[in-house]
């Protein structure tokens, strides 16, 4: 039995896995920041820690919404969020709910989903966070979040300096 976080992007249900989840927050403003990739929607500061948000509309090619709320995952050592519509809860799925991608999804779009999950009279899309971004957009990520920090380091010595001063 493997719990996920249920929620909507558009129509459909997606789920993650619970225990990828840092926390579900509020929207809050997002800041846009020169340099970040396409993928990447800006940056939240939750409790003084900056996270690149990744707006799942945006990422699967539907209308992007300022709406919703966004799950913080742990994500290759560090802190994504997701932007989505709507939280719908937590379910449980055995192993028997959980079925492959019928094999007409082949090729990118299918990297996205461990699986899909039978419950009730619906389907439940179940993301791959691990397969959510390329390999280039994890370089670029990573690169954006060394620009960040930069950015960051930078401007907490000019704190710094302008206290002193």
């Amino acid at each position: 039995m493997i719990k996920y976080a249920v929620f909507n992007i558009g129509e459909e249900e997606f789920g993650i896995d619970v225990r990828r989840i840092v926390e579900i927050i509020n929207p809050q403003r997002i800041y846009k920041i020169p340099e970040l990739p396409d993928f990447v929607s800006g940056v939240i500061d939750v409790r003084g820690e900056i996270i690149p948000i990744i707006d799942l509309r945006q990422r699967f090619g539907i209308q992007p919404s300022q709406e919703g709320r966004i799950i913080v995952v742990l994500y290759d050592n560090n802190k994504i969020g997701l932007h989505v519509d709507e939280i719908k809860g937590i379910v449980t799925l055995s192993h028997a709910q959980i079925v492959s991608p019928p094999i007409i999804f082949k090729g990118l779009k299918r990297r996205y989903f461990s699986g899909l999950g039978k419950k009730d009279e619906g389907i439940i899309i179940l993301l791959n966070i691990d397969e959510v971004l390329s390999s280039e957009e994890k370089i670029a990520l990573k690169e954006s979040e060394d620009i960040m920090q930069i950015k960051d380091v930078g401007e907490k010595d000019n704190e710094r300096s302008s206290k002193t001063t």
